[in-house]
């Protein structure tokens, strides 16, 4: 189910239409994905080692998670979630909708270890990034997202699950809480971006 986050609605409630149409019967019409806010802005290193902005994909929708590696909790369910989506966008999958997922843990994913991450899932790289950066980067970028994570005694991260949907624009349009949403709603609301 999605899951706005209350406190960026909170922050940004004037960026959301005043009020919606109103069709016959007084029965009001949603028309589309609310806007939340802009993204956060981010420039990582991919798989590939390569830099990557979040501004390089402004002409397309990009779904944003958050992950690590060696995570044996929610990533593994989530990263073949998103590859099941990808092979259902079809072509429209890396020329109009992209997926980023960035580590949680960088000090241990390195690119050569998000690289084999990818191609593990069946991650398809045309259209999905994976990223790392500097540690206090990328903890800066989770907390702007709403994610919150804590590395344990032991290594391990203790994190919550949001993935973002980010318009052609650069807009933070919905985020989806956790990995029990789904798929086909993801689906749909990627394809709504791309209609706008």
């Amino acid at each position: 189910m999605r899951a706005i986050l209350a406190l960026a609605l909170a922050m940004l409630a004037s960026a959301m239409p005043a009020q919606l149409p109103v069709a016959p019967y007084g029965i009001a019409v949603q028309q589309g994905l609310p806007e939340i806010a802009p993204a956060p802005d981010f420039t990582l290193i991919s798989q590939d080692g390569a830099q990557v902005s979040l501004a390089d994909f402004r002409s397309k929708v990009v779904a944003v998670t958050f992950i690590y590696t060696l995570c044996g909790d929610t990533c593994p369910i989530l990263t073949p979630m998103m590859s099941l989506v990808a092979d259902q966008l079809g072509r429209e999958f890396g020329r109009k909708v992209a997926f980023i997922s960035i580590t949680m843990d960088p000090e241990r994913d390195t690119p050569d270890i998000l690289k084999l991450y990818a191609q593990m899932h069946g991650a398809d790289v045309a259209g999905w990034r994976f990223l790392t950066g500097e540690p206090a980067v990328i903890h800066d970028l989770t907390h702007r997202y709403g994610v919150f994570a804590l590395k344990t005694a032991n290594g391990d991260i203790e994190h919550s699950l949001l993935t973002s949907i980010i318009d052609s624009r650069g807009v933070l349009r919905v985020q989806y809480l956790g990995v029990r949403f789904d798929p086909e709603e993801f689906r749909r609301d990627l394809l709504s971006l791309i209609k706008e």
